[in-house]
């Protein structure tokens, strides 16, 4: 089961022995009809097991009958349906609002460049100074999901931040560093991210509710909707197919530009000559 996560394997493990002792024999035993209904049973109860149990199950049965080489039984499983929930998106007004609230340099650079360069959060987290590439405005973006590089823009107002920054906090290796309790430098943790997206959401005003990857849903939309065609916002999304991508189209319009930096568009920055 190498990729689940330690409490799911507990979940198929406690689901596929709730199967067992129902029919006091192993999974693998049972034919495809007893399976099929012992499911239909699961997902009719009102009470327990819960919806959650009955996917359990199924994925549960999935692992098994693969790590068991039995694909008769793996196709005759049922399919399960994933929620069809469209992203909660910012205005442009709210990511003003949002950045314009921070008063630390540090919080609003966080927040402007989950958003300026659609970062998910442990791809912040992971930002090196040799990532910086100011001459060219590019962020190198290391080991992203799915363990793939890309490159993505930096603005120019971003860049600007970015300079300050560094220059009065001096980081070391990591863009944002945190300390441990002997004071040595250490990477930013995940639940500093999470503390300033609070904090931030209580203070701005904003009823949407958003988390940091929410700012990521926002770049894409922003992008599509400033006129970023669909297969350059899959690339600086690092999305491995475009279906994924494609959910943006619904709540965006579409047309061809070159790759831009949003945080400009919506000040109008430029850099002064």
């Amino acid at each position: 089961m190498a990729g689940k996560s330690q409490s799911t394997v507990k979940n198929y493990a406690r689901c596929l022995a709730h199967i067992a002792l129902h029919f006091k024999c192993c999974p693998t035993e049972l034919d495809e009809e007893q399976i099929l209904d012992h499911l239909h049973y699961l997902k009719n109860q009102h009470k327990t097991p819960s919806e959650s149990f009955f996917k359990h199950s199924v994925y549960g049965l999935r692992t098994l009958y693969k790590l068991y080489e039995i694909k008769e039984k793996y196709i005759s499983l049922p399919q399960i349906e994933r929620p069809k929930k469209l992203p909660i998106v910012l205005s442009q007004k709210e990511i003003k609002t949002l950045i314009s609230t921070a008063k630390l340099l540090k919080h609003k650079l966080i927040l402007a460049l989950l958003y300026d360069c659609g970062l998910r959060r442990f791809e912040l987290l992971n930002i090196q100074l040799q990532d910086l590439d100011f001459d060219r405005k590019m962020l190198h973006i290391r080991q992203g999901k799915g363990r793939k590089d890309r490159y993505v823009p930096l603005g120019n107002l971003t860049i600007k931040g970015l300079k300050t920054y560094l220059y009065a906090e001096n980081p070391v290796k990591w863009l944002f560093n945190s300390t441990t309790t002997d004071g040595i430098p250490c990477q930013y943790a995940a639940s500093g991210v999470q503390w300033v997206i609070r904090q931030m959401r209580k203070k701005s005003g904003i009823s949407k509710p958003f988390t940091a990857h929410t700012l990521r849903h926002s770049y894409a939309t922003h992008l599509l909707e400033m006129g970023l065609d669909i297969v350059s916002l899959k690339n600086l999304l690092g999305h491995s197919c475009i279906e994924t991508t494609m959910i943006y189209l619904q709540i965006s319009q579409l047309s061809e530009k070159k790759a831009f930096s949003p945080l400009d568009k919506i000040y109008n920055y430029t850099i002064p000559n």
